[in-house]
């Protein structure tokens, strides 16, 4: 968990997801923003960067797909192809209104021929979690949140992979929690191993029952 900025972002849960989305946050471009975040698993600096067309048609209209170019993502590895779920198109419809008419960013900074800081868009999700009550989190928390989500559900890790842009997988494994009731079903799921056969006392064992028995007559 992050302590003054420092350790690992946590894990977000389904209520407080809630918290941020409802009380967090108060504009539908900030709303826009987690929401961009939480289901495309994108890094705040790929999320501030992106541009309107990366999203929209010239018409405005929702694509079926978003653009993270490879120009904004870590080490610049390559560009990733995100489809739009149906939960994040309602918040870019919603959105759409509000676009900047000349700016090229889906999130334009005070000078709208510059996209939103990262730093600032950061600084909206620390905002936005002190307000709710959340200890520990920051923007990273949606990544983590959302790659985690998708390795409960049993979906590949070279899938995954695909979608968090990572190189490695190992560095992609860093991202994902494992919780005790994984391990604990991971343990159970050995007892379909077990042999069949009846275990049958040992020799000692028996005459020690026996004993108990003359004693306890």
């Amino acid at each position: 968990m992050k302590v003054d900025r420092h350790g690992r972002a946590k894990i977000l849960t389904s209520e407080e997801i809630q918290q941020l989305f409802t009380e967090g946050v108060d504009s539908t471009r900030d709303r826009t923003l987690l929401a961009v975040m939480l289901f495309t698993a994108a890094r705040i600096n790929e999320a501030v960067t992106l541009q309107t067309q990366d999203v929209y048609t010239h018409l405005g209209v929702v694509r079926p797909h978003l653009l993270i170019r490879k120009g904004n993502t870590k080490g610049k590895l390559a560009t990733r192809t995100i489809p739009i779920l149906e939960d994040l198109r309602g918040y870019l419809k919603a959105y759409a209104p509000q676009l900047h008419p000349v700016s090229p960013f889906l999130f334009p900074g005070k000078n709208w021929r510059k996209n939103l800081h990262p730093d600032y868009g950061a600084l909206i999700i620390r905002r936005a979690c002190r307000r709710v009550g959340i200890e520990g989190a920051s923007s990273h928390s949606f990544r983590r949140t959302s790659l985690t989500l998708l390795s409960d559900a049993g979906i590949p890790l070279r899938v995954i992979q695909e979608i968090s842009g990572h190189r490695k997988l190992d560095q992609l494994q860093t991202y994902l929690e494992v919780k005790p009731d994984q391990v604990k079903g991971a343990i159970a799921a050995l007892s379909t191993i077990a042999p069949v056969a009846e275990v049958k006392p040992s020799k000692s064992s028996k005459i020690a029952r026996k004993r108990g028995q003359k004693i306890g007559k």
